[in-house]
């Protein structure tokens, strides 16, 4: 029901002196930018958010980047009410006066590194990057196994990446890249010449989610996460795998925040009470993420996700460094692979 019709019901119903139906009078709405229903399986956590807190959130298909223009665009009439961010967008979001601080219940059992000491934002999970690989796919291919190999013309087409110059997780890739490749968050020479180097195997650069794109086959090799891959392998039973790679790579934090001056500031603080509740941390493994609090991840999960042995190439990913270097990510990509 719009907010509209919910207050002339709420209107009519007070002067006729009856009482308000109890699903009417508990009824509430948010926005959430950028949870889309096919990433971290925000779909699922929409419904379990409707079903336990009754607030009713529709699905967003913006990327961090997307999200980020649009709260700015918005700054003077706010349609959010909270948004869902790669961690390097958190200070800037809190910086740009976009976020407003709140601190939820759990509040101060989130790391330190991993949250604002102001409440502007906090992580609610995490994803290690890494080749989310349809097998089936490559035709008899080998599977990649380090960066480099993607290099190799026998992928030509296959490999796919979301565009570094919004989308979180492209930005983390070339921070991937680059730190595997020698690089620092200083100097992107490594992953600006490995990009470059890419395109001679005419990759595939969307912007948004590309999950049902490699279930399907159409893009074989994705720069992605570990959850994504996870989901495809166990709940979509699909032919897929996730492939660390040899040469090193990174674990982004994902956070959220209250939207400054929203419209329904009340809904957005039940919402952020409830992901890092333990039914919310407990959806999130269940997701195959990382809850940012560990125990909510049962034996059963875990041992789903390749071995520590593996995850020792992975490394925690620097959000305040990034956070100074997406600019300098944006233009270069922009400028110089395009």
């Amino acid at each position: 029901m719009q907010r509209r019709h919910f207050v002339q019901a709420t209107a009519a119903l007070s002067a006729a002196g009856l009482a308000l139906p109890a699903a009417l009078a508990q009824q509430q709405r948010a926005i959430c930018y950028n949870c889309p229903p096919e990433w971290a399986d925000w779909g699922g956590m929409l419904r379990l958010i409707n079903q336990r807190i009754n607030v009713s959130v529709p699905p967003d298909n913006k990327n961090s980047g997307q999200a980020m223009a649009a709260l700015t665009a918005e700054r003077a009439n706010p349609v959010a009410d909270v948004v869902y961010l790669g961690g390097q967008f958190g200070p800037q979001a809190r910086e740009s006066g976009l976020v407003a601080p709140f601190m939820p219940q759990r509040f101060k059992d989130v790391p330190g590194s991993l949250k604002d000491k102001d409440g502007f934002w906090f992580t609610i999970h995490s994803g290690t990057l890494g080749l989310f690989v349809n097998t089936a796919a490559l035709r008899g291919r080998p599977v990649p196994r380090t960066w480099k190999d993607l290099l190799n013309p026998q992928y030509r087409g296959m490999v796919g990446y979301l565009n570094p110059a919004s989308a979180a997780v492209g930005q983390v890739g070339v921070v991937a890249v680059n730190l595997a490749l020698g690089g620092n968050y200083h100097n992107f020479d490594p992953a600006i010449a490995f990009f470059k180097a890419l395109q001679a195997n005419q990759p595939v650069v969307p912007t948004q989610t590309a999950y049902a794109r490699v279930l399907s086959g159409e893009i074989p090799i994705l720069l992605d996460y570990d959850f994504n891959a996870y989901r495809g392998q166990y709940s979509d039973k699909a032919p897929v795998q996730f492939v660390i790679p040899g040469e090193g790579t990174q674990a982004l934090p994902y956070i959220m925040a209250l939207v400054a001056k929203g419209p329904n500031p009340e809904s957005g603080r039940r919402i952020l009470d409830f992901v890092l509740s333990d039914e919310g941390q407990r959806h999130w493994a269940n997701a195959y993420l990382r809850p940012v609090f560990p125990q909510a991840m049962s034996a059963e999960v875990r041992a789903r996700f390749l071995p520590d042995a593996e995850y020792k190439r992975s490394t925690p990913l620097d959000v305040f460094r990034l956070a100074a270097a997406t600019k300098l990510i944006a233009e270069r990509y922009q400028k110089e692979v395009g």
